[in-house]
């Protein structure tokens, strides 16, 4: 799925530099995600782990209550019909008809048949759910009883006698379900087109909800061809996996209506299925083109040409993906769909990816160059999952990391390779800082685990966090590097061509690769592949190396932000990595060094000369040195800091403020780290700097410290503020650079935070003529969301119902983005409050956005206490209402609790988890672990550390 964690970097970077909660990337997709959130065999070695969720089956002797299908039935073909009624029935719902047949080979002798069925009305014949025949001569049981089993969601047939081995055998049923708008399997989605509501009927199906649908074996190892017919509107379009055949307009219940006919799918998994009826325009390449690649969306955007940027960029990233694997993309089209309602940032169904309008649809006019990037990495990430995911599959969820940790890391590629100039690949290095905070919790957890610790749809729901997509990214590309690309992907294209069509384990890749290493002569490892990457997907966590220059030694540790902690999980391994080390002396790259033990003495790095490890931030682990180093590393940086590479200043600062809240270093080494930031114009150490100063306001915002902070930041910003000043003509244009245009609005939106001469007057003058004339009225899409929140939180009642009304007229998905988060940013308590209400009617804020607005709230000083009792006060009608599993859920209880630093607030969370037992967490059970552990640390931090923060602030803010 792509990139549910990752947000978009402007939401990130005014989150951070506003107050706002830290809703940093996973993509980022979500990010996506993000707003992915969309959505990634057994080890060789078994690691010992606990269960992804604290909610366990239940243990029982009978099949229908375990959650995995027995593996006595091989599904090889479906034929399914379905017809979405898109007004409403005489109950006041919408709603879906159908029927379907799988045909099935029996693998081992039974009597009895599970198939997955969830909320799916069954029409009975003959007393039972369901039909059996043989097939190819075979004679079919009858049978005995049938049953809807809710807990484990199986329609279960009890035959009167058994099945045979090696024969094959056709299971039909008929049903009705309602066409919600839940979010999932085949739902509901509306938008208006002036007046006038139209309903959408689309599908999401990963992890499971394939047999929300039609009855099927919903698990990815269970590959099948997919024949598709859909009955729908004659003034709608229909859409599925495969190319469209034929479309014929008839009559049926005294309704007039087509059906189309669809070319079969390949061998697939459930969740990889998509049909969409609508009322969309297109766009398309020429009729010559090899593959043919159409861009769907609501016809006014399509009109406004923006879906235009798409069209332009999937084809050369499909071109790309093809030479990187080596592999013909296997389909004759590939649909690309923006829905105005979707869960995740964006969802690789073969041939029909589906999007949220904000990843798909770019209007120059409305969108920033973050909104183009994040179009062209969503669609990068999409797109290499037609290889590696859907060509071929996990066998289980388990190994989900390897599906979505792959499509992120190689996304970067993609997009690189559509936009060169925009150097996507060094911003990579803000994924691997985003997701080392959360591996850094002793309540992290591996990349993969054990497929028999994967059970319930819940505990599946969970693994779609950004350890799976951020840490599995980080680790593959680690990978890549050490190896090198040209290895990397030639090992990646022989996996591909031997198990195409069907499902692998981790250690296939590992073969392969391995196999690619032992044909180039040129790259030594000190272990084999497995060896060296089964240390980092089978424990969680990673280290922290320190270098002793005084001595030479090198030595590694499990790294924890609160050094404190337990870490229960025990590690085969003993939290020990095989870590490749690479360096460099006084601005000379030196020879890379592998550390395989706990310690090791490497003369080398005796030395005088300052040190600097991990060039380019490639490795996933954090460096620390002895003081002297750090000395040097810091004059270097204070005299001339171009001498060290742009990602090794912000690994710098990221690295320093990280291991002082791990009580490693002093924090004060770490507020050093920013005194030379009155020099730095670079995108990324700016970045890292606030990411890391972020900390420090959640923790302090609401104390005495954060009036020194502001006179701090004040003092490092100005020369950023003017220099942009200067740069873009006193602000009417913008620059020219990517990352310059990025770093801008840290430069604006900072220095208003601080209260920077001119700041505040320069927003509020653009708002102030927006509101004036917001149709004419232009700012730049880079500024918007900056300019956005700034004016609301100086306003008032009227600027806020001011963009109110423009968020609830807009039809422009990126400008409502923006809004919505601004709306948050308000100093007034009762429209924060009013505004917490607006987001569980689905009238006013779009369930896909629901959760978003509640995290922004809290991010605000001001709504953070308003949000979390909020929360607390109706969590039972969000759990059940909003989707307990939602990949978006754990994010509400991580972005409501990050300024917890009390015992009071501690206990509040406590009391939370308590209570609301009964009606559980869902997806958000580890998120809720994980706040724990982190208020309790931060209790700690900010008792060991407020005055001495406060006193060296005041110092360096020249304050007497």
């Amino acid at each position: 799925m792509g990139k549910v964690f990752q947000f978009s970097q402007t939401v990130v970077v005014v989150g951070i530099v506003l107050g706002a909660a830290s809703v940093a990337s996973i993509i980022g997709l979500a990010v996506v995600y993000s707003q992915e959130l969309a959505k990634n065999a057994e080890p060789t070695v078994e690691a010992t782990t606990t269960p992804a969720s604290t909610t366990t089956p239940t243990p029982s002797s009978e099949l229908w209550d375990q959650y995995r299908l027995p593996d006595t039935l091989k599904p090889y073909e479906y034929n399914i019909t379905l017809w979405p009624h898109l007004t409403k029935n005489a109950d006041g719902l919408y709603s879906f008809t159908g029927h379907s047949t799988v045909d099935f080979e029996c693998v081992k002798e039974t009597d009895l048949i599970l198939i997955h069925s969830n909320k799916l009305n069954l029409t009975k014949s003959s007393g039972h759910h369901a039909t059996l025949t043989g097939l190819g001569g075979a004679v079919a049981p009858t049978i005995k009883t049938t049953w809807l089993q809710e807990t484990t969601e199986y329609l279960v047939i009890q035959l009167n006698s058994k099945l045979e081995p090696g024969k094959s055998y056709q299971l039909y049923t008929s049903f009705t379900g309602e066409l919600a708008d839940d979010l999932g399997g085949f739902y509901r989605s509306e938008y208006y087109e002036g007046t006038e509501l139209k309903v959408i009927a689309t599908t999401q199906m990963q992890p499971t909800d394939a047999r929300k649908a039609f009855p099927c074996f919903d698990e990815p190892a269970l590959k099948a061809i997919f024949y598709m017919t859909l009955i729908h509107d004659r003034k709608t379009v229909a859409l599925f996996n495969g190319m469209e055949i034929a479309t014929v307009n008839t009559t049926m219940e005294e309704v007039e209506v087509s059906v189309t006919t669809f070319e079969p799918t390949p061998i697939m998994s459930t969740y990889l299925l998509a049909f969409v009826v609508c009322e969309f325009d297109f766009i398309r390449t020429p009729a010559a083109a090899e593959v043919l690649i159409r861009i769907w969306a609501r016809p006014q955007a399509i009109a406004e040409g923006q879906g235009d940027y798409a069209l332009n960029k999937t084809g050369p990233i499909l071109d790309f993906f093809e030479r990187y694997y080596n592999a013909t993309y296997p389909l004759k089209k590939s649909d690309q769909i923006a829905l105005p309602d979707f869960s995740a940032g964006a969802m690789e169904n073969w041939g029909l990816i589906t999007y949220r309008e904000t990843a798909l649809l770019y209007d120059p006019k409305m969108s920033s160059n973050d909104d183009k990037e994040w179009v062209a990495t969503v669609i990068a990430h999409e797109l290499a999952h037609m290889w590696f995911g859907n060509l071929v599959t996990m066998k289980w969820w388990n190994d989900l990391w390897l599906n979505e940790g792959f499509a992120t890391y190689v996304s970067f590629l993609g997009a690189d390779k559509a936009e060169p100039d925009w150097k996507v690949r060094d911003l990579f290095v803000l994924t691997v800082h985003g997701v080392f905070g959360v591996d850094a919790l002793a309540s992290s957890h591996p990349l993969s685990y054990s497929e028999k610790e994967i059970n319930t749809p819940a505990q599946i729901s969970e693994l779609f966090d950004s350890i799976t997509y951020s840490k599995g990214a980080s680790v593959l590309r680690m990978l890549s590097e050490f190896l090198t690309e040209a290895v990397f992907s030639k090992g990646l294209s022989t996996y591909l061509n031997e198990f195409k069509y069907s499902n692998t384990v981790y250690t296939d890749l590992w073969k392969h690769l391995q196999a690619a290493v032992e044909q180039t002569p040129l790259v030594q490892l000190p272990y084999t592949i497995e060896e060296i990457m089964n240390r980092w997907i089978l424990q969680m966590g990673f280290p922290v190396v320190t270098i002793d220059t005084s001595t030479g030694t090198i030595s590694q540790k499990h790294f924890l932000t609160d050094p404190e902690s337990v870490v229960d999980r025990p590690s085969i391994y003993n939290y020990e990595w095989f870590v490749p080390i690479t360096w460099t002396k006084n601005g000379v790259q030196q020879d890379p060094k592998w550390l395989t033990t706990k310690t090791t003495d490497y003369a080398p790095m005796k030395t005088t000369e300052w040190v600097l490890a991990n060039l380019n931030v490639t490795g996933f682990y954090r460096v620390n040195y002895d003081l002297p180093n750090w000395e040097r590393l810091l004059t270097q940086l204070n005299t001339n800091p171009r001498v060290i590479p742009v990602i090794n200043r912000a690994q710098i600062v990221d690295d320093a403020f990280n291991l002082a809240r791990a009580k490693i270093v002093d924090t004060v080494l770490a507020l050093k780290t920013t005194e030379y930031l009155s020099k730095e114009t670079e995108y990324l150490p700016w970045q890292a700097t606030v990411r890391s100063l972020d900390y420090y306001f959640l923790m302090f915002d609401r104390t005495e410290v954060y009036g020194v902070m502001q006179k701090y930041l004040k003092k490092q910003v100005t020369p950023l503020f003017e220099h942009f000043k200067n740069i873009t003509a006193d602000w009417t244009s913008i620059p020219t650079g990517h990352s310059d245009q990025y770093n801008q609005v840290i430069a604006i939106s900072l220095a208003c935070k601080v209260g920077v001469e001119g700041c505040s007057d320069l927003t509020l003058a653009w708002f102030k003529e927006w509101m004036k004339d917001p149709k004419n009225y232009f700012i730049h899409p880079n500024l918007k969301q900056t300019v956005y929140c700034n004016g609301i939180a100086a306003g008032g009642v009227d600027e806020w119902d001011f963009a109110w009304e423009i968020f609830k007229n807009s039809s422009n998905a990126v400008e409502a983005d923006k809004l919505l988060y601004a709306l948050s940013c308000t100093k007034v308590p009762w429209l924060l409050n009013r505004y917490l209400q607006y987001s569980l009617d689905p009238n006013m804020v779009r369930k896909q956005d629901a959760t978003f607005s509640i995290i922004y709230i809290a991010g605000n000083v001001i709504g953070q206490p308003l949000a979390w009792d909020f929360i607390r006060a109706n969590w039972k009608f969000i759990f059940n209402d909003y989707g307990g599993g939602g990949l978006s859920f754990s994010r509400l209880i991580t972005g409501t609790t990050e300024r917890f630093s009390t015992e009071f607030e501690l206990n509040q969370l406590l009391s939370f988890k308590a209570e609301h037992a009964e009606t559980g967490f869902g997806s958000a059970t580890i998120a809720l672990d994980q706040s724990i552990e982190k208020t309790k640390a931060n209790i700690k931090w900010v008792a060991e550390n407020k005055k001495k923060v406060n006193q060296w602030l005041s110092s360096a803010a020249g304050q007497p």
